[in-house]
């Protein structure tokens, strides 16, 4: 499990931080609401614990630019302010939990594990493995691995993957990955999507004999086995 710490207040990052690792959390941390933000609309969080007064954008403004991109994922707001009115407007924000501070760590890590089982149990009877082949995701391990050898992914290449495994046999535009992977509703003109595509490419497909993830000649991408008339030269 992947969390993002948004917070200013070092000794307190550091405070939560080191529990939640010690705890087997991956945790990434911000010290400003800018830098914050660009984590969270670019990468891939299970839980996002965020100090509601930051520098920059502040932790209510982040979670509701979160909520109007459609990114769902779960935010513990921390604060000094914890009067009624405060959490009422930090849960009316899209926040969907709020601590006050001062807290006992043991508090935020019941409340994470609510949060983190809460989402599990959301997806009801969704599988949690994806398999395309021989290619096998296990989305709640964060595992990958084909013909029973582990691939190692970066967060973004495993969302990519996972967006284009939900989506397998079918063509998926550039238009949708950048919507459904970047969260951009606009072509910020990069290279971004063929870098990561020809990253991708060398870890599921370089040393196996049939390639999975082909390139759909002016049109996208496909991730499929057996043989096919497109393109599997690198993007």
């Amino acid at each position: 499990m992947r969390l993002l710490i948004i917070e200013d207040d070092k000794n307190v990052a550091s405070f939560v931080s080191k529990g939640l690792q010690q705890a087997g959390y991956m945790v990434d941390i911000a010290d400003n609401g800018k830098d914050g933000l660009f984590l969270a609309t670019t990468e891939t969080y299970d839980v996002i614990i965020a100090d509601r007064m930051l520098p920059g954008v502040d932790g209510l403004t982040i979670i509701r630019t979160l909520r109007a991109s459609d990114i769902t994922i779960p935010v513990i707001i921390l604060s000094a302010l914890g009067e009624v009115d405060d959490r009422v407007d930090g849960l009316k924000s899209g926040g969907d939990d709020y601590l006050a501070k001062p807290f006992a760590f043991s508090e935020l890590h019941a409340r994470v594990e609510a949060l983190t089982r809460r989402q599990r149990d959301s997806r009801g009877a969704e599988s949690s493995v994806l398999e395309i082949g021989d290619l096998r995701m296990d989305l709640l391990r964060r595992q990958v691995e084909r013909a029973g050898r582990k691939i190692e992914l970066q967060p973004k290449e495993f969302e990519l993957l996972e967006f284009l495994m939900r989506h397998g046999g079918q063509v998926v535009t550039r238009t949708m990955l950048l919507e459904g992977v970047w969260r951009y509703h606009f072509d910020p003109q990069t290279n971004v999507i063929d870098v990561h595509i020809s990253r991708l490419r060398a870890k599921i497909d370089k040393g196996f004999e049939q390639p999975l993830l082909h390139t759909v000649r002016g049109a996208g991408y496909r991730l499929e086995t057996g043989d096919v008339n497109l393109s599997s030269d690198p993007a």
